[in-house]
């Protein structure tokens, strides 16, 4: 045996020991591709802006206040969360005006656009997790099975992270025929689960690919990939634009806020619906999570500075990822897109909309919600600035 050989041999052995949902390394000519982006320098994937996006300040401080027993209680709905009955029965009806979106937790949605279905970010997995028995679990059920989903054109992942790559979802995604459009070196995770490489479209920022009468763009975000021990940076993460013969829609995937939202929407928008991350922000990691008023900011950048199509908040609602209240981001938006005067859907998990339609947006997670501080709110120009605790407010009370 060569000197050469008992390294391989064990490089070989610890590969098949670690856990199938790490997923795979990019490798060949996927690695030749991914040097040669002009996104990609000194090994790694770089942000649009200068980007932080492990934790600041005291790891102590942090745990302490994640799991202070007041504070996780907080984190969780105090019922069980309200799914849509009728999911199944009202997706088998066309959308009346060519659009529909039906959010299904989380960054899941389901966007039936110019007669074809594009499913972002499915996780229909329990947990956002590599294991079945750890990690955060979803707080309520998912509104439909995948089989009752129907067929799907083509799947949209914004970058590998657990909460939006799901195992079990993309092993049961690949048995189906649909296409997925992945950023670039996401494609190893899914070959390694099953997807053949014909049925990959893989993208750098700012490369477009055509699916029937789509054109979906890989657009810019600012956030970070990895789902291993080892964090390489060599899968890059993206916001997408879906554009069809009558509508146009933009999905942000995890981003923190940055000038770039004002250049997709000069260059694809204005958007008839927008799927923004609002949801798992922290003062701890300001860089990588839009908080809700970032998030609204980032809509009309999108849409030229002026109130226009309809907001759908995502990322929040299904997973317990950070410290903040269950329903904080859902009353937040719901404030801040009422100063603004722009149209903001909430829906239930499975309620489908028509954003030309009638657009839920009561404020349905108040029936399970504990008390909510509203930092955010001030109602007189002398108030506390935003990020300062008021006092406790009940959900009800508006």
């Amino acid at each position: 045996m060569s000197s050469t050989g008992v390294p391989h041999q064990l490089r070989s052995r610890l590969r098949s020991l670690r856990p199938a949902g790490f997923g795979a390394d990019a490798t060949g000519e996927r690695m030749e591709r991914i040097r040669r982006s002009p996104n990609f320098a000194d090994g790694a994937f770089r942000n649009p802006v200068g980007t932080e996006h492990r934790p600041s300040g005291s790891s102590m401080e942090f745990a302490k206040t994640y799991f202070e027993k007041e504070s996780r209680a907080r984190r969780a709905p105090s019922g069980s969360i309200p799914v849509h009955p009728t999911t199944v029965a009202d997706l088998a009806r066309p959308p009346a005006t060519g659009l529909r979106l039906t959010w299904m937790g989380h960054s899941s949605v389901l966007v039936e656009i110019d007669g074809h279905r594009v499913l972002f970010d499915p996780v229909w997995g329990e947990r956002c997790s590599p294991f079945s028995f750890a990690g955060p679990k979803r707080l309520h059920p998912v509104p439909l099975s995948l089989a009752a989903l129907g067929p799907v054109d083509v799947v949209v992942i914004s970058h590998d992270h657990y909460d939006h790559l799901d195992l079990p979802t993309i092993r049961a995604l690949a048995a189906t025929d649909t296409l997925f459009a992945v950023p670039l070196g996401v494609g190893a995770h899914l070959e390694h689960w099953g997807v053949p490489a014909s049925r990959l479209r893989e993208l750098d920022w700012n490369e477009a690919t055509r699916i029937g009468d789509l054109r979906l763009t890989a657009t810019p975000a600012r956030h970070f990939c990895g789902r291993g021990l080892r964090n390489q940076q060599h899968t890059l993460w993206a916001s997408w634009v879906v554009a069809g013969p009558e509508h146009r829609v933009y999905h942000s995937g995890d981003t923190g806020y940055f000038e770039g939202f004002r250049d997709i929407g000069a260059e694809h928008g204005p958007f008839d619906a927008t799927m923004i991350q609002i949801g798992a922000y922290s003062a701890y990691w300001p860089d990588i999570h839009m908080t809700p008023a970032e998030g609204l900011r980032a809509h009309l950048d999108l849409q030229g500075s002026t109130p226009h199509g309809v907001l759908l908040p995502i990322h929040w609602g299904t997973f317990n990822l950070a410290p903040h209240a269950w329903a904080e981001p859902g009353e937040w938006t719901r404030d801040a897109a009422g100063e603004a005067g722009q149209k903001v859907a909430l829906p239930v998990p499975g309620q489908p909309f028509e954003p030309a339609g009638t657009v839920p947006g009561g404020p349905w997670w108040r029936a399970v919600s504990r008390p909510i501080a509203r930092p955010w709110r001030r109602p007189e120009a002398a108030g506390p600035a935003p990020g300062v605790r008021g006092d406790l407010d009940l959900a009800g009370e508006r």
